[in-house]
């Protein structure tokens, strides 16, 4: 695998290396205008071919003004090709460039909407599968065949600076506490339960992923490292149109992953659905080494070895159903319900060797786990647009309602035997009853306006308030009867109040300097309430988060950007939740009612480089972050973890994206970034400091043939690196697709297998005062699937709404849980 992963560095250099010495040849500029439907096209992407072989001599992006240009053109026959979403392909009869010319202004090119029909199919441009904007990586899904069958988290897996741990908590360019959108609304899920809910939606229902490392005030302040927005499908044409789709995957074990998206318009009415069901079954190998030693004198006091093996199996379902009605040409209302529901099991078998500090073995325990889980959530946003002039002038409100019922029943087994293999202790028999209900209201309107001074600016309010009720039962069972342990039981209600406000402003001051200013102003009172141990707290703060950001284009070929912004990531619900929840006997998670909020101060400058090289450098400072903390209880060999505001972190990255077209058929995009995470601060009562360098690098290659057929070879890799106090050693995947059009291209059939040669398990370390663990885990991410969609209808395209206005509250909610 590292040889490929080289071979592709190797290969994206060498290009990149040709790219940019066919830019510094100072020869002749070639530039022009695109419009469509008498307006600019803005980021259609325009190419220079070589007329007698139509290869790609360089590449460009139209400006807001539809303006594109090629400079250092050297002599010689050339072609203009222009590609933009909803219009049909453009290329330019043949271009002369000769010695006596040192420009050449080509006449407008004019493209016209895609509407030629194949059957009862409208035929789509085909999308870049990155698209680099000043502000945001959009990632188009079904652009890459490796992307038929897998989940969001799996496609988030592949997508340029993000990492996902193994427990799927999702971090950004080295920086944890991302926001994660659903079409612009929070999921209000996070860490591992965001992670289960996001496994279980299938990339059949996705359209794009937005990633925004320094999202504008207008967005909610949650979010250490930023937000992503997962934008699902609906299609924008009037008439009765959509697609289904069925994929079966095996690893080893099978997996099922089908999904239908319907859209009806006519009139002033827009409807619009889509449905998915999802069958996954997976497994998880653990092998876990622990040594225990005094605090003091360091000297080892016993050893503990676990070896695990879990099955799991989840059935999941999601569905949406929305409608807009356009009361005139100025005025849209819409609602939208959507609902997700979950339940399966898991099953582990573990066998755990405690041995003293000879190596003699002291207690065998075998121990079976059972757990249920059933979770469901519906939701129901009303909105509202209104244009009041062709200047930009316009109102936008959202409504919320959430709810998140979950149900989690834990049944754990544990059996003692000594070094002879008698039975040592009674057996220990332990069931648990967590149930959790979490509502969540949420309102805000938006407001644009351009001033007469040509600055754009931008005004909101938002409400959001948010009621947990968390009841954990424990009982154990004596023989005869279960009798409850109060000592693990709990009951915790928790509520919070968040009240905002921002203000933007954003102005183009020349044609090469603009800049943004933002304040936004957040107040958020929390109350918590332990009704078991009637303890409780109360808290009121205000803070204010400024965002700013500043572009100037030095030239055609270079522009910079310059942005800053303050973020807050505030405590998950469930992670204040004062429960034990059990992995294993000596294992297990307590919550802490007492976490604080994490604030962080970002900065990047950006360099994007002849529309095709986008450099940029960050740093972050992020202040009491909430990170896992493990702890043990020597005496009887148990480890558990919490979170805590344990330390401050610094960030400092580089980042390097190019997208090189290295020929006709063939396009590679090449991400890498390298990063410092730097910890220090106080762990259980002692100081800690550590640090580390990571290398993440993500390269795809996609390739066009003819008939309709396309494939990929993609892969990621990522060297050890820290994610809080714990060091992962380096993995990595290689992936590779083929899709064929089929049925007149009404429908396609994509093979993809993903982790090719099984690279992807995890090996973990932790070791600081007297805590001294390593574990490995194995999952079933080699798989193999086939993916069949059919699509159909007919129309040209209309504009797509976004709704919602739910911020962070989503994202800090557990829920599903599944493989």
């Amino acid at each position: 695998m590292k040889k490929l992963i080289t071979l592709f560095s190797t290969v994206g250099l060498v290009m990149l290396s040709i790219a940019s010495m066919a830019q510094s040849q100072k020869n002749a500029t070639i530039n022009g205008t695109v419009k469509g439907n008498d307006k600019p096209v803005d980021a259609a992407n325009v190419s220079l071919l070589k007329a007698k072989d139509s290869s790609i001599i360089k590449m460009s992006i139209t400006d807001k003004s539809g303006n594109y240009e090629f400079l250092s053109v050297a002599n010689g026959k050339y072609l203009v090709q222009v590609v933009a979403i909803g219009y049909a392909k453009y290329t330019t009869d043949v271009i002369e460039l000769t010695a006596d010319k040192n420009t050449i202004t080509l006449k407008p090119i004019s493209l016209q909407i895609t509407s030629k029909e194949l059957g009862n199919v409208m035929v789509a441009s085909k999308k870049l599968f990155i698209e680099q904007k000043l502000d945001k990586t959009i990632i188009n899904v079904d652009a890459s065949p490796t992307n038929a069958g897998l989940s969001v988290l799996e496609i988030l897996e592949k997508a340029p600076g993000v990492i996902v741990d193994k427990d799927g908590n999702i971090s950004l360019k080295g920086k944890q506490g991302v926001n994660i959108l659903v079409d612009g609304r929070p999921t209000y899920l996070s860490g591992q339960d965001l992670a289960n809910m996001l496994k279980n939606m299938p990339s059949g229902n996705l359209d794009q992923l937005e990633i925004m490392t320094n999202p504008p005030a207008k967005y909610d302040a949650s979010g250490n490292a930023g937000v992503i927005n997962i934008k699902t499908k609906k299609t924008k044409t009037p008439g009765f149109n959509g697609s289904v789709s069925s994929g079966y995957t095996q690893g080893v074990y099978p997996k099922s992953n089908n999904s239908i998206n319907l859209n009806y318009r006519k009139g002033k009415y827009n409807f619009f659905a889509n449905a998915a069901y999802n069958y996954r079954e997976g497994f998880q190998d653990l092998i876990l080494f622990r040594n225990f030693t005094d605090k003091n004198s360091g000297q080892l006091l016993s050893t503990f070895d676990q070896k695990t093996r879990g099955k799991r199996q989840y059935r999941s379902g999601n569905a949406k159903l929305g409608m807009d009605y356009f009361a005139n040409k100025k005025t849209t209302f819409g609602i939208v319900v959507n609902g997700n529901m979950e339940n399966g099991n898991e099953y582990t078998d573990n066998t755990t060797l405690i041995k003293d500090k000879n190596g003699l073995l002291t207690t065998r325990t075998l121990a079976n786990n059972d757990i249920k889980l059933d979770f469901k959530n519906v939701g129901v946003n009303l909105n509202f647009k209104h244009v009041f002039d062709s200047t930009g002038k316009e109102i936008t409100a959202d409504v919320d309602y959430l709810n998140y019922t979950s149900g989690n029943s834990q049944y754990m087994n544990n059996y003692f035997f000594d070094a002879s293999d008698n039975k040592q202790n009674p057996d220990e028999l332990l069931k648990g009853d967590l149930p959790s209900i979490i509502n969540i209201y949420s309102a805000k309107v938006d407001y644009v306006q351009t001033l007469k001074n040509k600055v754009k600016f931008e005004a909101g309010l938002k409400t959001s308030y948010v009621e947990t009720d968390n009841n954990a039962l424990y009982e154990n069972f004596n023989g005869n009867i279960w009798i409850k342990d109060v000592a693990r039981s709990n009951h915790f209600k928790y509520t919070e109040n968040v009240n905002a406000v921002y203000t933007n402003f954003s102005k183009e001051f020349t044609k090469k300097w603009s800049g943004q200013l933002g304040f936004r102003v957040e107040n958020t009172i929390a109350k918590g309430k332990q009704i078991t141990t009637a303890q409780n707290f109360d808290r009121n703060y205000t803070q204010v988060f400024p965002t700013a950001y500043i572009g100037y284009n030095l030239n055609e070929k270079n522009q910079f950007s310059l942005s800053y912004g303050r973020r807050i990531e505030r405590p998950d619900y469930q992670d204040m939740n004062p429960f034990f929840y059990f992995l294993d006997k000596y294992t297990y998670q307590v919550g802490n009612p007492y976490l604080t909020p994490q604030f962080a101060h970002n900065i990047e400058l950006g360099h994007t480089f002849g529309g095709f090289l986008t450099t940029s450098i960050s740093y972050s400072n992020t202040k009491d972050i909430i990170q896992d903390v493990l702890d043990q209880i020597d005496s009887i060999n148990t480890t558990f973890v919490r979170k805590d505001n344990i330390a401050k972190q610094q960030n400092l990255g580089l980042t390097v994206s190019a997208a090189i077209p290295v020929a006709k058929w063939w396009k590679t995009n090449i991400y890498t970034n390298v990063y410092n995470n730097k910890f220090n601060g106080l762990v259980n009562g002692a100081n800690l400091e550590i640090s580390a360098t990571t290398f993440v690098t993500n390269i795809s290659n996609q390739f066009s043939f003819n008939k309709g057929w396309s494939a990929e070879l993609s892969g990621f890799f990522r060297s050890e690196g820290l994610e809080g106090v714990f060091v992962v050693k380096p993995l990595g995947a290689v992936n590779f697709g083929i899709s064929k059009q089929i049925l007149k291209n009404k429908g396609s059939i994509r093979f993809n297998v993903r982790d090719l040669f099984y690279t992807q398990p995890a090996r973990i370390s932790s070791k600081y005062q007297n805590i001294d663990i390593n574990f490995s885990e194995r999952r079933d991410t080699r798989t193999a699937n086939i993916t069949f969609t059919y699509r159909f209808g007919k129309g040209k395209a209309v504009q797509q709404r976004k709704r919602g206005g739910v911020g962070d509250e989503q994202n800090r909610v557990k829920g599903g849980n599944s493989n």
